[in-house]
């Protein structure tokens, strides 16, 4: 991909060429958010690491390969966010920074609409898709983790339990593979980049891996180790493409 390019550019002749910038547009996943508990007040809250986020550790895989390169990694990651929700703040979080590449990973949140919000989700994503590429900027399209796939014994707040419930009927119901499988197919059609971070998930749950124990809140999102995987399927697609 040009984004390589530029780095190795960049690594060549560190004085003259631009810094690279890559953007991370997406939900909580994109942010770096774990664990989730209980405050004082009994509302659910989510713990922020974002040391341990894909796109950091992306970065490290940058550092050990080109040690002499700056990267201007952008995270436009916002939990709770959709993709329909992110096209308001496209230019404000993303655009405005001209990236050479943006990630776009969205789907967790939008399949919590139903089946019959599936178009919204695809429009938006071609909305996005498009705008970005007239920006100038290269595009993947990051499928996200699997959501929990049963109610795990180590969830024991009744709040808690009902999301498990709420969550594990979007995934053993196929709503959210449709929705990755509508993200691919407008991927296709724009022209962008596929990193099917999903399709790993599935093909670990169908070999016997009890995927929902690699889940940091047991529900939907990954467990530290996992966005490791992220960022490693991510510099095989742009080192190969």
């Amino acid at each position: 991909m040009k984004i390589i390019e530029k780095i190795v550019s960049k690594s060549n002749d560190i004085w003259s060429e631009e810094i690279p910038a890559i953007a991370f547009l997406g939900d909580s996943i994109t942010q770096g958010c774990f664990e989730f508990y209980l405050d004082k007040d009994k509302s659910v809250e989510t713990v922020f690491d974002e040391r341990y986020s894909y796109h950091n550790r992306l970065k490290d895989i940058f550092r050990l390969l080109f040690p002499n390169v700056p990267i201007n990694m952008i995270n436009a990651g916002i939990s709770g966010s959709s993709a329909y929700g992110s096209l308001s703040r496209l230019q404000r979080d993303v655009l405005r920074f001209s990236p050479d590449l943006t990630v776009v990973s969205f789907g967790l949140n939008d399949s919590g609409a139903g089946i019959e919000k599936i178009d919204v989700y695809k429009n938006s994503l071609r909305e996005i898709f498009n705008k970005l590429k007239q920006h100038g900027s290269e595009v993947i399209y990051l499928t996200e983790n699997m959501m929990n796939t049963e109610r795990s014994c180590h969830i024991r707040n009744a709040k808690m339990q009902e999301l498990a419930e709420e969550y594990m009927k979007t995934q053993n119901s196929g709503i959210l593979d449709a929705y990755f499988d509508a993200g691919k197919e407008i991927a296709e059609e724009c022209g962008v980049h596929v990193c099917d971070v999903y399709g790993k998930w599935k093909m670990l749950s169908e070999a016997g891996v009890n995927t929902t124990n690699l889940l940091a809140n047991y529900l939907n999102h990954p467990i530290r180790e996992m966005h490791n995987l992220t960022a490693i399927m991510l510099a095989d697609l742009l080192f190969k493409e």
